[in-house]
């Protein structure tokens, strides 16, 4: 049986592997890209609210996640946010920037797809699309790839299929199951960029408020004796599981410390009350760090020193308390946080300017005046909303993740290339190696830089029919 000579075959069409296959191709490699999609790039077409968010202009290595956290600054040194810009310009693409360094296109998502399109047919790659690989083999000196439309045989292979994120747009684990199948070890992955979820029981009092936001700082201290969230384990052959849900600008910079030992991470961003737990961009950010059994700490009122402020607003005041949060957040979470305030409130409430039994008092907090409240209590009250710890007990899982964490491991790859260094011939890119960026672009990024840098090492020499 005959088979077509390729240089390189790319699995996988979505940001990384037409950017690879582009540079590829336009360096005069024979490249066939293949995808088993009917629709070409959904997750770009579906990025940014249709606007595709597309870089950051602030991407740099501190911004991703790995248990190398040096690994993805060859590939970004080598492709920064400018040279991206500077391929808009060239297709006549134009963008803004949205928010803390944030770009979108003007149009739609639709300009990038398009873009990475003729950017493929100028290096003449070809199609295979839609195609389903089913396995992947070494025959002699190239690998052949077995799809539903007939053996694809290649010197060299790219796995640049992403990650399980979203998989109603067909994401799957195909490039974790082939490193594997090559020896390749794995950093357990999971989802990341997600909502975080809570007990039910727990969540209950806070349910109502699905729909409220605001912006507050957001924080997450690993606890004492817990393995490192910027080191999550690598493991050799257990299978990969989706473990859907469960165990597995002014200051929008991660403060990232190390205490004692401990990673820290704290972001100041939207956060977004659901029906089941929190979302927003905050919480989207800090889930990237967050592991089962962790707390997460909350600042309801960022830089307002709320304590302090509420003692300077008693003197010749006739308001409540619930008016005074009211002013600061939205209604429904003032008397939400009032009703729900710590049980130590009810041992205190006599203290209150002997407003009624404690029980009795607790129970209308809100309907006390700043004036009957004592100055050590409503610094209390203000600790409490500079501190709100929480226990988050799972995730909303892949099918709410617009990432995922974890992938090839980076110590099996080469970093200026992202190949496999024990398996000759094959790289791997983009969301499936263990690169994780925050939230605004940084992983469109990655997937431009990971191509790009792969696509420049790949060599010709294809195999014959």
């Amino acid at each position: 049986m005959s088979r077509a000579p390729f240089d390189v075959a790319v699995i996988g069409a979505g940001a990384a592997g037409m950017m690879a296959a582009a540079v590829a191709g336009q360096r005069g490699l024979r490249v066939v890209l293949v995808d088993h999609a009917k629709r070409l790039a959904e997750k770009i077409r579906i990025s940014g609210g249709g606007r595709c968010n597309f870089t950051n202009l602030g991407a740099g290595p501190a911004q991703f996640l790995s248990r190398n956290p040096d690994f993805c600054r060859s590939a970004l040194r080598g492709y920064g946010p400018q040279d991206f810009l500077d391929l808009l310009r060239t297709h006549g693409v134009s963008w803004h920037e949205k928010h803390r360094g944030q770009l979108f296109c003007d149009d739609s998502s639709e300009s990038i797809i398009q873009l990475l399109q003729r950017e493929c047919q100028q290096g003449q790659v070809a199609w295979r699309m839609p195609c389903t690989v089913q396995a992947v083999h070494r025959e002699a000196a190239a690998f052949v790839l077995d799809t539903d439309s007939g053996p694809i045989s290649a010197t060299q292979v790219v796995l640049a299929t992403g990650g399980m994120a979203i998989p109603q747009l067909g994401a799957t684990d195909f490039s974790l199951r082939i490193a594997r199948q090559f020896g390749l070890k794995i950093v357990e992955p999971r989802p990341a960029l997600v909502p975080l979820t809570f007990d039910v029981a727990h969540w209950q009092p806070y349910a109502a408020l699905s729909g409220v936001a605001l912006e507050v700082s957001l924080s997450h201290e690993m606890r004492p004796g817990a393995k490192d969230l910027a080191l999550p384990p690598s493991e050799d052959s257990s299978p990969v599981a989706a473990q859907d849900g469960k165990a597995a600008g002014r200051r929008s910079q991660a403060n990232r410390k190390r205490r004692r030992g401990s990673a820290r991470a704290e972001f100041l961003e939207d956060l977004l009350f659901t029906h089941r737990g929190l979302s927003g961009p905050g919480i989207l950010q800090i889930s990237s760090y967050w592991q089962p059994g962790d707390p997460i700490r909350v600042d309801l009122a960022p830089g307002q020193a709320m304590g302090e402020a509420l003692v300077a607003a008693k003197s010749g005041s006739r308001q409540t308390l619930l008016t005074a949060l009211s002013a600061i957040w939205p209604r429904r979470l003032a008397e939400a946080w009032l009703a729900q305030s710590d049980a130590a409130w009810a041992g205190k409430a006599a203290a209150m300017g002997g407003a009624g039994s404690g029980a009795d008092a607790a129970g209308n907090l809100g309907s006390l005046r700043l004036a009957d409240v004592s100055d050590r209590n409503l610094r209390a009250l203000g600790e409490g909303i500079h501190g709100w710890t929480l226990w988050p007990t799972g995730t909303a899982g892949y099918k709410k993740a617009e990432v995922m964490r974890g992938g090839v491991d980076t110590a099996e790859l080469d970093q200026r290339s992202l190949q496999a260094q024990r398996c000759p011939g094959l790289y791997v890119i983009g969301e499936a190696v263990d690169v994780t960026g925050w939230l605004g672009g940084y992983n469109f990024q990655w997937a431009w830089a990971s191509g790009v840098a792969c696509g420049r090492a790949l060599v010709s020499g294809a195999v014959q029919a």
